[in-house]
């Protein structure tokens, strides 16, 4: 791949990338390291037929090569998170709710299988259904039904950790 196209595929698709990246691996500068690899690839291509679908199915099989290692550090760090709260015997202030509906958020999503979870989080940065397909090997057809059911086990999971916090608050702190 020459320079100038290289130089066009990264003023187009490396703020989505990153930001794709950056909701995946939960930490920025690890998804701009990601996506420094992704376009070191690109360059070595002679051609890309599917630009956007090629570099976030690199991306996204970059980041499934270090999962394991990635898993372990986010159980460490939910680990340290609910230590803690445990500590916190203060009020609740409105930022530790707000930061407290972002692990939610968060936790919800990787509770979500991981194609699931990577469709969701692929639509979200704008790729069409065909695009999300070739990305994760899926047929165009199914992808409507995998968004579906992503939403719905993004929305089902996110309440039960709703429902679990208040029932942890309630228990804690008298009855809301």
């Amino acid at each position: 791949m020459r320079d100038d196209e290289l130089e066009r595929l990264f003023k187009l698709y490396h703020t989505p990338l990153v930001r794709y990246l950056t909701r995946r691996l939960g930490d920025r500068d690890w998804a701009e390291e990601v996506a420094q690899e992704t376009f070191l690839r690109a360059l070595r291509q002679d051609a890309l037929t599917s630009e956007r679908s090629w570099l976030f199915a690199v991306a996204t099989n970059l980041v499934r090569d270090q999962a394991r290692k990635d898993e372990r550090r986010r159980r460490h760090l939910q680990l340290l998170a609910a230590e803690e709260r445990d500590r916190v015997v203060e009020p609740i202030t409105t930022s530790l709710e707000r930061a407290q509906e972002g692990a939610m958020a968060r936790q919800a999503v990787d509770a979500l299988a991981e194609r699931d979870r990577l469709a969701l989080l692929m639509r979200e940065e704008g790729l069409d259904y065909n695009e999300i397909a070739e990305a994760l090997g899926l047929s165009a057809g199914s992808i409507g039904t995998t968004l579906a059911r992503a939403r719905r086990r993004l929305a089902e999971t996110y309440e039960a950790l709703q429902a679990d916090a208040e029932r942890r608050a309630g228990g804690s702190h008298g009855t809301h």
